[in-house]
């Protein structure tokens, strides 16, 4: 269960928390102009902009918050990084697409950029991960769920090819990032989130059930 981080806590934590996410909503930015395909999620975010005209950044946002109501039966708690994670990533995603160039013909370049995007995005994992404020809306989904019995790793894979259906029906972009994605995010996360991995806030004594030691 997420606990109420201190004054001194926070100091510590949401600065880096911050930082975690802007990279994160950048390197998602990348991986759209690069347009060598999406992560799952973001086919969906950018499969229902297109349709509704919407930017695709608060469609992310409106997304996470859909995503939280379905923690409520779930029984999850929320922490300031799952708020942050919800109302900064998608302004970050928007800042970031209108600041890059719309368009990129440079075949070269393009895989750059989603290889790059995709780097981007699991050191920015790793370090709002590693802060430890709290999940993100959609990894709190699957926990949610793996808490209920169902086994994460299928609950993860279902729900990703769920959306990732969902997404290119409605006009997200598929392709071979898709697959970058897929199978290079999770071990590059296992790379940078013990470089940025933070004490616990709460430390689970065995010895004293009802007890927690806060820590930096």
């Amino acid at each position: 269960m997420l606990q109420t981080p201190t004054r001194r806590q926070l100091a510590v934590r949401l600065p880096r928390l911050i930082v975690g996410l802007v990279l994160f909503g950048f390197g998602v930015a990348i991986m759209v102009v690069a347009n060598l395909g999406l992560s799952p999620w973001e086919v969906l975010h950018q499969g229902i902009s297109r349709r509704t005209g919407i930017s695709i950044g608060t469609i992310s946002v409106i997304t996470g918050i859909a995503v939280l109501l379905l923690w409520i039966p779930l029984r999850q708690r929320i922490g300031i990084g799952t708020l942050l994670n919800v109302m900064l990533i998608g302004p970050v995603i928007d800042a970031s697409l209108w600041l890059l160039p719309a368009e990129i013909e440079t075949l070269w370049l393009r895989w750059v950029l989603m290889f790059g995007g995709t780097a981007i995005i699991a050191i920015g994992t790793g370090i709002y991960i590693g802060v430890g404020l709290g999940p993100g809306p959609r990894d709190g989904l699957m926990t949610g769920l793996a808490s209920r019995g169902i086994n994460v790793g299928l609950a993860r894979v279902g729900i990703e090819i769920a959306v990732l259906v969902i997404g290119y029906f409605l006009g997200g972009t598929v392709g071979i990032g898709t697959l970058v994605f897929a199978f290079g995010v999770g071990p590059l996360v296992a790379i940078f989130l013990p470089m940025f991995a933070m004490k616990p806030i709460y430390r689970y004594e065995e010895k004293d059930p009802g007890k927690f030691e806060g820590a930096l």
